[in-house]
């Protein structure tokens, strides 16, 4: 008995996980295998944890994808904006705003992956106030900048449809795209020209 007691007691505890954890988890499922690579028992073997830690944090398959949305939302868009908004020059903002966004989607297949969603319902919500949110403080760069608000937001629209473009190239031929040496001056010449009066 007391042999049993002291290796009970010499088993490290499991770390209790979040929420986030869970979302985060997610993420990355969705980012390798798209949506359907959501599913509890694969996410709680990569945790390291039973599916009851999940039941404690969620009701079910749909609040795990909400909050994994949420998530996504909140560090790959706030996140950046937070992150950008510490430079003062709106010139040096969008550059860093546009080199952050194209070397982090290039570098991973997540965004990709949830445009290749966009049909799923939670998504498409996801994706519109993602792509609301982006396009529309891509346009207060340019309004910052003194561009009038309708030249603006035309702007940050073609601004926005150029990053997701060169998010798709990069996953489906990233062969004809300027490598690491040349990406900075690639980076600057695009926004040279959208910042063009």
């Amino acid at each position: 008995m007391v042999m049993a007691q002291r290796q009970r007691k010499k088993t490290p505890a499991k770390p209790r996980l979040s929420a986030d954890d869970w979302a985060d988890a997610a993420l990355t499922a969705i980012g390798e295998g798209g949506l359907a690579a959501v599913a509890v028992e694969p996410l709680a073997v990569r945790l390291g944890t039973t599916k009851g830690s999940f039941y404690w944090h969620f009701a079910g398959r749909d609040a795990l994808i909400e909050a994994a949305l949420d998530r996504w939302a909140k560090l790959h868009t706030e996140g950046v904006i937070t992150q950008v908004e510490a430079e003062p020059d709106p010139r040096k903002r969008i550059r860093l705003l546009f080199a952050e966004a194209i070397t982090t989607a290039t570098s991973g297949s997540l965004e990709v992956s949830l445009l290749a969603t966009a049909g799923h319902p939670q998504v498409a919500a996801a994706l519109r106030k993602v792509t609301e949110r982006r396009v529309a403080y891509v346009a207060e760069l340019f309004a910052r900048l003194g561009f009038p608000e309708a030249e603006a937001r035309r702007r940050g629209l073609l601004a926005y449809s150029v990053y997701l473009g060169h998010t798709q190239l990069g996953h489906a031929v990233p062969s004809v795209l300027p490598g690491e040496d040349e990406l900075g001056a690639y980076i600057d010449d695009g926004l040279d020209l959208l910042m063009m009066r």
